[in-house]
């Protein structure tokens, strides 16, 4: 008996490491090489390719597919049908399907990416980001970023607990939870406490 769940349709091939207490849903595939931490949630329809690291706490919504090259860490929020690529310049004609073509995407810890979005390969997502529902990220998004829009571009600035936040002034407060922001410069923000 092991100590996750997978649905009765999902397939996860031999090799694929899967953590404690994570759960696999309806016709998703998990193959082999994979490492899927703990208390991990995949809805329906999930792919994660060989290689693929996930981290602990990670919620991957129905339809979203984890392409080799894509590693997310912990508390990643991945929408659903929101989409990764690996390959900069695909062609039919000319594959390149291949581990030596594959070009890393990082989403840091705690960053949320909403439905339908696309982060295009070699981006990284900073810490506790916030990739808006159809946004095309096209560079890397600064810690604690709020971005939106085709291609992506800072609108402005998210807790980590998702709430944005309003800067008056170079200091903020958040109003849900009481953490407390500085602006260290006209692209990047930090945590105070």
């Amino acid at each position: 008996m092991s100590d996750y769940f997978v649905h009765e349709s999902a397939y996860v091939d031999e090799r694929a490491k899967i953590g404690r207490g994570t759960k696999i849903w309806h016709f998703s595939h998990i193959m082999s090489g994979a490492e899927i931490g703990e208390n991990c949630s995949l809805g329906q329809n999930v792919f994660v390719a060989r290689h693929v690291k996930i981290g602990n706490h990670v919620k991957i919504q129905n339809n979203v597919s984890v392409y080799e090259g894509v590693t997310l860490e912990d508390y990643v929020f991945c929408g659903p049908s929101m989409v990764f690529t690996n390959v900069k310049t695909p062609r039919s004609a000319y594959p390149r399907n291949t581990s030596e073509d594959y070009i890393p995407t990082l989403v840091r810890r705690g960053a949320a990416i909403g439905a339908n979005a696309t982060i295009v390969c070699g981006v990284t997502i900073g810490e506790w980001a916030f990739v808006a529902a159809g946004a095309v990220a096209t560079k890397n998004v600064p810690p604690y970023a709020l971005v939106a829009g085709v291609p992506s571009r800072i609108i402005g600035w998210a807790c980590e607990c998702g709430v944005p936040l309003r800067f008056e002034q170079d200091r903020v407060t958040c109003r849900e939870c009481g953490k407390r922001y500085v602006k260290t410069g006209s692209v990047s923000i930090e945590r105070l406490d």
